[in-house]
């Protein structure tokens, strides 16, 4: 036998016994607890959906599963410290739109949100929702293209923070409508939102659930949704598209993926478990409540979304020279 025909039998041999392990991981799995890292501090909705997948998955799926946050570095933190872990379904990373910036944004960490993670569910997604203040004129979107495109820069815009998706929405916007509007950068959402109702700042695009009870008390005027569809919950509010922005859209999505390497079979029974979650009535109308809509469905479908999302953020990185705080 040839040194060519003893390699060729050598690696046939490995790759059965690594197919075979693979196998018998998956009929075993899950045989303890599932750690599901978010990369957030507790009390935003990342951490509502890790604590709803950890505890229904300890209910008879993995006992014991638990929550771990581990926040800062702009999501870095927790998303390395699981693209590091072993690949076998007990390390699961909670991610939203910023999963999708981390290369982009953070290119000094060596992530890859693609290279680095296999996608396992895509929970659900909100849509943001542009706001002004009451006091000024404008009552459309088209007023405030207008407004920005008779006077650029005489408009100043709040975000939640360099890099976020309310910043990245607006950013998108000037963009695609040809404005310019000048970035007010804030420390989360309610010091934004006080700004704007007291007219240091003009316009805003924020998550759903952050605006929507001023908007009903009649404290923000809302102009449309960022949504590919009308919202649910804003059913007659414009999508973006519909007011003179074609193509416009940004999803806030919320998902799960695992390391780079997680047995497809693993990865499946774990998609299943998670839809079947999100089947529950109790689950749906607290994600209800909490301005989200459900998505489910299959590993590939997270896939082409986070694929689609990291191009079009990176271009969108790229040509505004957006920087991380």
């Amino acid at each position: 036998m040839t040194f060519k025909h003893t390699l060729l039998r050598v690696l046939c041999v490995a790759a059965l016994t690594l197919a075979g392990a693979g196998t018998a991981l998956a009929q075993s799995f899950p045989s303890r607890p599932i750690r599901i890292v978010v990369p957030f501090p507790p009390g935003a909705f990342n951490d509502t959906l890790g604590r709803t997948l950890a505890g229904e998955f300890g209910k008879g799926f993995a006992p014991g599963s638990f929550v771990d946050n581990k926040p800062g570095g702009n999501t870095v933190i927790g998303s390395d410290f699981v693209a590091k872990a072993a690949p076998d379904g007990y390390t699961l990373l909670g991610v939203a739109v910023p999963f999708a910036l981390l290369g982009s944004l953070s290119p000094q960490a060596k992530i890859d949100p693609l290279r680095d993670f296999t996608p396992v569910a895509y929970a659900g997604f909100t849509p943001n929702i542009l706001v002004v203040n009451t006091a000024t004129p404008y009552k459309s979107v088209k007023d405030l293209i207008d407004a920005a495109r008779a006077k650029p820069g005489s408009i100043a815009y709040a975000s939640t923070g360099n890099g976020t998706s309310n910043h990245l929405s607006m950013e998108l916007f000037k963009a695609m409508a040809g404005v310019d509007l000048t970035h007010i950068p804030y420390k989360g959402s309610a010091p934004a939102v006080t700004d704007l109702i007291g007219g240091q700042v003009q316009a805003l695009f924020d998550n759903t659930p952050n605006v929507l009870p001023q908007i009903k008390a009649g404290k923000l005027r809302a102009l449309a949704v960022t949504s590919a569809k009308r919202f649910a919950l804003v059913p007659d509010l414009p999508t973006m598209a519909e007011v003179g922005v074609p193509g416009y859209e940004v999803s806030v999505w919320f998902g799960t993926v695992a390391p780079a390497g997680t047995p497809r079979e693993v990865v499946q029974k774990i998609n299943a478990e998670i839809n079947r979650i999100l089947a529950l009535p109790e689950v749906k109308e607290r994600f209800a409540g909490a301005g989200i809509e459900i998505v489910g469905g299959t590993p590939e479908t997270f896939g082409a979304l986070l694929r689609k999302d990291v191009a079009m953020w990176a271009k969108l990185v790229k040509d505004a020279n957006i920087k991380a705080d």
